[in-house]
This record gives structure tokens, sequence and C-alpha cells, in this order.
């Protein structure tokens, strides 16, 4: 079981959005020093979600370029924005890992068979689910196509990876929607799960239904050191070393 830390970007900024809402903005925090916490940890891979290529259907190369240099050696896996297969081959050849795409796999059809076929394992099929259906475009639009759908349509095209998030769990730290995940288990696709995970004990969970990976975005914060003010006013986040806590838990 991979441990996979979240940096999702907004105007420049590490955030982190409840429930994907834009208008929900947790926390924000300087990038360049939330990738220096987080890369210390040495993580196998990083997963960066850009939030406005997301919502405006276009990644930011520059945001990429300074995201690749921040992460050094350790490898990235992208998201937001990538809507066509040469958005997804630019992404990869600026020096990410790994390209998960949503949006574009549903298109059309034939879309999914096609970046399956030209991307091989370095795509990741991103399953976002609200009310049992997959949600797209930055999780403002829901494709009429459900869960189990997506899946078989995974298998169908060769996929070998999915990124499933349970988008009513995400950014809660409500825990994971295991039901869910053991559902894209046994679809015998490799599972990277998402929403909701807070410690270790959901990584053990994850593990014992299947799943290959974890993603961690809020419930990563005091594993590097940081966490949420206690002021509801303040969005930054506070370093817990200036409270005399500064191991990770």
């Amino acid at each position: 079981m991979q441990l996979i830390p979240a940096i999702d970007v907004l105007d420049g900024q590490a955030v982190r959005l409840e429930r994907g809402n834009y208008a929900a903005v947790t926390f924000r925090h300087d990038l360049a020093d939330y990738f220096s916490r987080v890369v210390a940890t040495e993580p196998p891979l990083i997963h960066v979600v850009d939030l406005d290529g997301a919502r405006r259907g276009r990644s930011d190369s520059t945001l990429l370029a300074r995201c690749v240099a921040l992460a050094g050696s350790t490898p990235l896996q992208v998201s937001g924005g990538l809507r066509s297969l040469a958005a997804a081959e630019s992404t990869l050849a600026s020096g990410a890992a790994r390209v998960i795409m949503g949006s574009a796999a549903w298109d059309h059809p034939a879309s999914l068979g096609e970046l399956v076929g030209l991307l091989g394992d370095r795509l990741v099929v991103a399953l976002d689910v609200r009310d049992g259906r997959i949600a797209v475009r930055g999780w403002t639009a829901t494709e009429h196509v459900t869960f189990a759908e997506a899946l078989e349509r995974c298998v169908e095209a060769g996929a070998r990876r999915v990124h499933v998030t349970a988008i009513e769990r995400d950014g809660t730290m409500s825990g994971p929607d295991l039901t869910l995940y053991e559902e894209a288990c046994a679809s015998g696709l490799a599972v990277v799960a998402a929403g909701g995970v807070r410690d270790d004990r959901d990584l053990e969970h994850l593990a014992d239904v299947g799943c290959e990976a974890a993603v961690m975005g809020l419930g990563y914060l005091r594993r590097i050191g940081l966490r949420l003010s206690d002021d509801p006013r303040q969005r930054d986040l506070v370093d817990l070393a200036d409270f005399g806590d500064s191991s990770p838990s």
C-alpha cells in the first residue's frame, strides 16, 4: 500500500477544498514551503492537482514546471485540465511520471481506448464519483455514466490503473468509502483511493479491500509538521513546531 500525499494548487498556493467546492477552501499555504515539507517525508509519488486548470479546462505549463522543480527527484502524478492526448503527452514530456485524466476519457466512446493505447501505464483514469455517477470538468458536471459502467469500460479498454475519488468525502476527514473501493478492486484494476483518508488505520482498511495506494490531503498535515489554525476565519496553516509538537503521527 502506497501513501501518496496530495498537493492541490489554486492561485499559486497549496490549498485544500471541501468536497471539491471552490468556495470552501480549508487552508492556503505557500506552495514552495508545502512542497519542501512533503518531499522531506520521501513519498513514493506526489499527487498534484491544478485546480485552476481543472476549472478552466486547460492545464498551466508554467505551474507544472514549477512543481517539477520543487519536487526534485520525487515523481509526480498530475491532474487538472488535461482534456486532450496532446495535453497529456506535453505534461509527461515536461516531467510528470503519470497523468490522471477523467473528462477526456468520457468525451466519446473511443476516447478511453485511444488514451490507454497511446499512454499505457502512464495513464491513470479518474473515476470521480458523486451519487453513483462519474463527475467531470473539475467536478462541476456529472456524466450519465454510472460507476459500475465506468469500471467496465476501463477493463474493456485495457486500462491499468484507476484513481477513484469519493467526492462527498473529499476534504472532510470522514474516512474512506470502503464499499466504493471494494467494488473498484473487484474489477481487477489497480486502484488508487482518494476522499476522506485520515490515518494509518484507514490505510490498513484500504489495503484490506485491495487498494494499491491511497491519496491523503488533510490527513497528511501532521505528518509534515503542520495543522489547521484554531481560528475559523484564518485559512493559513500553522507550524506544529511553534506549539512544541513537530513529530508526525
